[in-house]
């Protein structure tokens, strides 16, 4: 009896489960069917969109291999209107089928997100980075060097040397300092730790070669092998004190994290339905940073006029020695020496960010020119407007592909082999700067590495009061002899 109602229970179950599926894929569309009109979409995304750029390729068994897709108002914007600087990153999605999404994303002129390209590819590989920057790399028609900010990672590092010549590699400062974390051999605490990272980040942002070696001073006094480290791990690529790219004091590559948290909010959903949920936010992103620029009557975006404005109140107290070149001395905590003709001031606030530093707004005053004159034109009103110009356009239903010629060959695209491993997949967590987990703190003697429960000072304590007491007892009972 029991047996027959365990049976039931379990065809319940079963049915339960098929019927959930079958709902879902009459809701949603069918994965499978979604990977075999991937090539009617990207004709449609060109179609619809024209000067798109969306291409996929299959492996020799007709099963998925990757999708790239950047849609022409994005490309647009960036080669018009943004700063030649790319963020590369990457999340795992989280669909029936296990897959990558790849992104290139820029910053627009307000310092907001701007998605440029991205691709859903079977795994992150090596191989399929190369061919994301191969892509990418087609569908833009501009020839000045890129600065890119992405991981270090050998497939990331030489493919973006071969395919983007002259363009620079900032090494994301996220993904080094976990990678400093997890090569750091030896019982380092937490706050020793954090010490470590402190000094890290310092060096990275140190605009001069002096402060850069301070903070490694510093590195070493805590840990020569964390010292060693440092110096092995190509401070060139990302030293603001060296790096020869233009970040604009953008470090890590997790800056489109806009954009990646999109496509985990629709990671359930078939490969056309969830790229044009991301296409319809882009859309929707457009048309509303469109909209507010339209309301703007500052010559610089709003955040730039913020940054502006607090350089030119730290200039109100600075002096400036004139000189009858471009060249000019400025006091105030330091000496600092500005050529106002090369945009070039020794503080180096001036080369990283684009704005004028302090020194630079006090100089600019001396001479009657205004520091909007020497800022950056991708920080202008203007060219935020030039980015968001162009327009995204919807994508019609897909769900009957058009009929081809006879003489046509239909292509077919199956479903990756590789299905999601049952249970929770793990993601990439974006927005913390914090990469040293915390050690647990006893809250009875402080100390770290254990708890309460398992603290073993309690017994050090009891063991030291028996001694106290044994002694006390001797000594009265020698007193009473």
């Amino acid at each position: 009896m029991t047996s027959n109602r365990s049976m039931e229970f379990n065809l319940t179950t079963f049915r339960h489960g098929v019927g959930k599926r079958i709902a879902k894929e009459q809701l949603q569309g069918s994965y499978k069917e979604a990977y075999n009109q991937l090539p009617i979409f990207c004709e449609k995304i060109m179609e619809t969109n024209p000067g798109s750029f969306a291409t996929f390729t299959t492996k020799d068994d007709s099963s998925f291999h990757r999708l790239f897709v950047s849609f022409h108002a994005s490309l647009y914007g960036f080669e018009q209107g943004c700063r030649p600087l790319l963020f590369l990153d990457s999340i795992p999605l989280k669909s029936k089928y296990q897959g990558t999404l790849f992104a290139a994303t820029a910053a627009d002129g307000d310092d907001g997100v701007f998605p440029v390209a991205f691709a859903v590819v079977d795994a992150e590989t090596d191989d399929n980075w190369h061919w994301f920057l191969l892509q990418l790399k087609s569908a833009l028609s501009t020839s000045c060097p890129i600065t890119f900010v992405a991981d270090r990672q050998k497939g990331l590092r030489e493919s973006i040397a071969d395919i983007f010549h002259g363009s620079s590699h900032g090494y994301c400062l996220r993904y080094l300092t976990e990678q400093l974390i997890r090569d750091l051999k030896g019982p380092f605490s937490h706050e020793v730790k954090r010490l470590m990272v402190e000094d890290f980040y310092s060096a990275a942002y140190a605009p001069r070669p002096e402060s850069f070696h301070r903070c490694l001073e510093s590195i070493k006094s805590i840990s020569p092998e964390a010292y060693n480290w440092v110096i092995q791990s190509e401070p060139m690529n990302w030293a603001n004190a060296f790096f020869q790219g233009a970040r604009y004091n953008h470090m890590t590559s997790n800056f489109g994290e806009l954009f990646y948290s999109w496509a985990s909010d629709a990671h359930e959903l078939p490969i056309t339905q969830m790229v044009d949920v991301i296409r319809g936010k882009i859309m929707e992103l457009g048309y509303t940073r469109r909209a507010d620029s339209n309301h703007w009557l500052t010559r610089l975006t709003p955040s730039m006029e913020e940054k502006l404005e607090k350089e030119n109140q730290k200039a109100r107290s600075l002096q400036v020695l004139l000189s009858a070149g471009s060249t000019f001395e400025v006091r105030g905590d330091s000496i600092e020496v500005i050529d106002i003709d090369q945009w070039d001031c020794s503080c180096k606030g001036w080369q990283l960010t684009g704005l004028p530093c302090c020194h630079a707004i006090a100089v600019i005053g001396c001479i009657g020119r205004s520091p909007y004159d020497y800022c950056s034109r991708y920080f202008t009103t203007e060219s935020y407007r030039i980015t968001y110009a162009e327009l995204i356009h919807p994508i019609p239903n897909i769900d009957r592909p058009v009929q081809k010629d006879s003489s046509q060959v239909a292509v077919i695209v199956t479903p990756p082999p590789t299905r999601r491993p049952p249970g929770r997949p793990t993601t990439k967590r974006f927005g913390s700067q914090e990469v040293v987990k915390r050690q647990l703190q006893c809250s009875r003697c402080k100390g770290v590495g254990h708890n309460k429960s398992t603290c073993k000072e309690l017994l050090r304590v009891l063991d030291t009061d028996c001694i106290k007491e044994q002694e006390m007892s001797q000594s009265v009972h020698l007193t009473t002899l």
